[in-house]
């Protein structure tokens, strides 16, 4: 039945965006639903908290039950999204069509494959690897339900993010924990090419935007990010803020092979190595010519919290040196 309430169901809510998003949501005053399997998010005034599975339609139309809005931010482990996702998200689309509500699809930028200059949403899909393709097609997938009629659809794309809850990051921590631990902070990929980075915050701001504003129904949007740093720009600004001198590496292709050979995380890293090896910047203009200005935090802000979140939450030695 069609959703009569303001309540915004967010599924993976325990997961690093999809908790940004719980506490965007509650700071706004919306009736929130969050959802995981565990059962256990942080508690905030007015969030309700589901345990569920929704990998199976019936686990999913139970966590979209009543919803206005849902809010697809729960993923399989990294080096198993070509096995799991697509299914997964099927559950969550009819998940949210029985409930009549609109879907939020937390997405990233692997669908463009290797590129020459800034990421823009109206790129072909032009990945090739696995990873990249699978994307693409739930991508394809979820704007022709949208087409169709058979479920309203919005994509927030981000890239490579980190921030308070950011653990399962390539900017996690291999940085941040290092650092603190006063270990090797390394950089995935090399240290002299700009990367955009996604500040968890910004990210659930930019899907709760496309979330309540029906200017962003059937379409893909670059979420807003602070400007492109290189690597090693990054890494200097959180030793800035630590106030000492640090040291920084990179992790190139061979060393990411060799860590590939025990740690599938890591070796699914080869299947993208071009966002590493080259400029992998994204462009947000559409975002803001649509939805007005968006004041995406300053890095050094975000890594300020960043880093305060990683003093109170992880204990020492949790880095690998």
């Amino acid at each position: 039945m069609p959703a009569v309430s303001d309540l915004h169901v967010v599924l993976g809510a325990s997961g690093a965006v999809g908790s940004s998003v719980v506490r965007v949501l509650a700071s706004q005053g919306h009736r929130v639903r969050a959802v995981n399997r565990s059962g256990r998010v942080p508690a905030l005034p007015g969030v309700e908290v589901h345990r569920g599975d929704i990998t199976t339609s019936a686990g999913a139309k139970a966590a979209c039950d009543g919803a206005q809005v849902v809010y697809h931010c729960a993923a399989p482990a990294y080096h198993r999204w070509v096995q799991e996702f697509p299914s997964l998200t099927d559950a969550v689309c009819q998940g949210a069509a029985a409930a009549g509500a609109k879907l939020v699809f937390a997405d990233n930028l692997y669908m463009y494959g290797p590129v020459a200059g800034p990421m823009t949403e109206d790129m072909p899909y032009a990945a090739r690897n696995p990873m990249g393709r699978v994307r693409a097609e739930m991508a394809e997938a979820l704007l022709a339900a949208h087409l169709s009629g058979s479920l309203r659809v919005a994509i927030g794309r981000a890239s490579d993010y980190y921030g308070p809850g950011g653990v399962n990051t390539s900017v996690g921590t291999t940085v941040f924990a290092a650092a603190l631990d006063g270990k090797v902070a390394r950089w995935s990929g090399r240290l002299d090419q700009p990367h955009t980075l996604s500040y968890l915050p910004d990210i659930a701001k930019g899907l709760v935007v496309l979330g309540t504003d029906g200017r962003a129904d059937g379409q893909a949007w670059h979420l807003p990010a602070a400007p492109p740093l290189t690597g090693q720009q990054f890494l200097d600004l959180v030793f800035a803020e630590l106030g000492r001198p640090g040291r920084t590496a990179a992790l190139g292709r061979p060393m990411q092979r060799l860590i590939g050979l025990m740690n599938p995380t890591v070796r699914a890293l080869g299947e993208s190595w071009y966002q590493r090896d080259r400029p992998f910047v994204a462009d947000a203009s559409k975002f803001t010519r649509t939805f007005g200005p968006f004041v995406a935090t300053p890095h050094a802000d975000a890594i300020a919290a960043t880093l305060d979140w990683y003093r109170a939450n992880l204990t020492p030695g949790t880095a690998v040196s």
